[in-house]
């Protein structure tokens, strides 16, 4: 039986990755699930599996720490603990990193999205070289960790408009983002306007502080949240500011409005 955990700190990334592998990997069993460094570092030590999908960027410690740990206590001991058993797979919006991993051959990676069709190309991979070459990954974590992982940058402006007639919008205006197909309507407090980027886009290049997305086709700006009021199917109602209109969370996206 081949054995895998999976650590990021978005749970619904965690979720989408569990049911991809299920699909394509359907030997696989997914033996802990964590949602940041020092509990992954802590699932593989329990459970020494065979593989380690870590997310390059978690609370706690980074997958490229948990990763150097784990080099670095094979390296140290000089046994077949769970460092020198358990292959990593970095998951990560960062191409140079993982442009790098993959280039010295110490491991494999996958970019969010995590596409069905590049998942298969990984665990082809890992099914052909189940062994890890643990010089490799300590010299390349060595380099990777010296730099600081950086951070893309955020979506400031909007361009809106119809025909020759252009409008600027900053971000911090508008209130939420509901789409229909490839279009997606911004609503500040004056009115609606029509912006074409999908709302997987926006999801993307949008502070994901500010900006949390409550249903599949629905992103709002926390700062315009009055109030969120439970149902009885567990989801949530959002008051929004300015505005007559309330917005639904999904099941999916309701662990944002529950109490701890």
């Amino acid at each position: 039986m081949t054995t895998a955990i999976i650590a990021d700190d978005e749970h619904l990334l965690v979720e989408h990755l569990q049911r991809q592998l299920a699909v394509v990997w359907p030997a696989l069993t997914i033996v802990g699930v964590a949602a940041n460094g020092p509990q992954a570092l802590q699932l593989i030590h329990q459970h020494r599996p065979d593989i380690a999908f870590l997310d390059i960027r978690m609370p706690g410690m980074t997958g490229l720490e948990v990763a150097r740990e784990l080099a670095k206590h094979a390296t140290d001991t000089e046994t077949n603990g769970a460092a020198a058993h358990t292959r990593i797979v970095f998951v990560t919006a960062f191409d140079q990193y993982a442009v790098a991993a993959f280039e010295a051959a110490a491991t494999d990676y996958l970019l969010k999205p995590v596409s069905e069709a590049r998942l298969r190309q990984c665990v082809n991979r890992l099914i052909e070289r189940p062994a890890m070459d643990l010089k490799a990954i300590t010299r390349l974590l060595s380099d990777l960790t010296s730099r600081p992982i950086p951070v893309p940058p955020r979506l400031r402006w909007l361009r809106v408009g119809l025909a020759e007639t252009t409008r600027l919008i900053d971000v911090d205006d508008v209130l939420f983002f509901q789409s229909e197909s490839k279009y997606t309507t911004v609503a500040t407090r004056l009115r609606d306007d029509v912006l074409r980027m999908t709302i997987r886009e926006l999801e993307e290049a949008l502070d994901p502080e500010q900006f949390w997305r409550v249903h599949r086709g629905t992103i709002v700006n926390v700062r315009a949240i009055v109030e969120a009021r439970r149902d009885l199917r567990g989801r949530f109602v959002l008051k929004i500011q300015g505005r007559d209109t309330s917005l639904r969370t999904s099941e999916a996206y309701a662990h944002r409005f529950r109490l701890m």
